[in-house]
């Protein structure tokens, strides 16, 4: 692709992002689906504590998030004092401390469409598998998880969406180090800071470009799963 105009550092950055994201949505729809599952079906005291808890992300400024995770992670952290006493060295400045910092600043973004999925479930169509005797396995894969798939692709999308679009969280817990640590949106940022704008105009038009996309997958998603519902009642 030498015809596009990026750079070597753009191309990695591109690749870095790419990674990051796809490994924090696939860890997010692990851990995100029997949380989402818990906060539908619980009747527990602890229900407000724990969905306070997923959703502060949506309004903590991302660089409090990331400063809090990176005194966490570092030396004197427990969490850092954990991974170094494992034999997993420090988390900070590491893509798999990024990966951290990207599951827990996008868990909203996938934890909240399968919870409003969940919650729309039919009940009756539980307590009928139920009475089947068939095993929480066989529940979720033939009951929960066709009637969710709305819910299922929203959050994965979502998920992917968000981590792609990171820059506070993932530069205090990254350090925006070029080929290791640096994704797009910090490559545009040193764009501008070296006033390189035409290199910044074409990363950025990338990024414009890729959330038309996904907003205009996910409405046409919508759409046909309407249309499939509709053709079956």
């Amino acid at each position: 692709m030498e015809w596009l105009p990026f750079t070597t550092e753009d191309w990695a950055a591109i690749r870095l992002t790419l990674e990051l994201s796809a490994g924090a949505t696939l860890i997010l729809l692990v851990l995100g689906t029997p949380l989402a599952w818990w906060l539908a079906q619980t009747r527990s005291r602890l229900k407000p504590i724990i969905a306070a808890l997923v959703a502060m992300p949506l309004v903590l400024p991302p660089t409090v998030l990331g400063f809090y995770l990176l005194m966490l992670m570092g030396p004197h952290g427990w969490v850092g004092q954990a991974t170094q006493a494992l034999g997993l060295g420090r988390l900070p400045f590491s893509f798999g401390g990024m990966l951290v910092a990207s599951v827990l600043f996008s868990m909203p973004f996938v934890v909240q469409p399968l919870h409003n999925a969940f919650e729309g479930l039919d009940k009756r169509m539980l307590e009928a598998a139920a009475t089947l005797r068939a095993s929480t396995l066989d529940v979720f894969f033939s009951v929960v998880l066709p009637l969710s798939r709305r819910g299922f692709l929203a959050a994965t999308i979502l998920g992917f969406a968000h981590t792609v679009g990171e820059f506070g969280v993932v530069l205090m817990v990254g350090g925006n180090i070029p080929g290791q640590t640096r994704v797009v949106s910090m490559q545009i940022y040193n764009h501008v800071e070296s006033m390189q704008y035409s290199h910044a105009h074409w990363l950025a038009g990338l990024m414009v470009a890729f959330a038309f996309i996904v907003l205009l997958s996910m409405h046409l998603m919508n759409q046909k799963l309407d249309v499939e519902k509709a053709v079956k009642t």
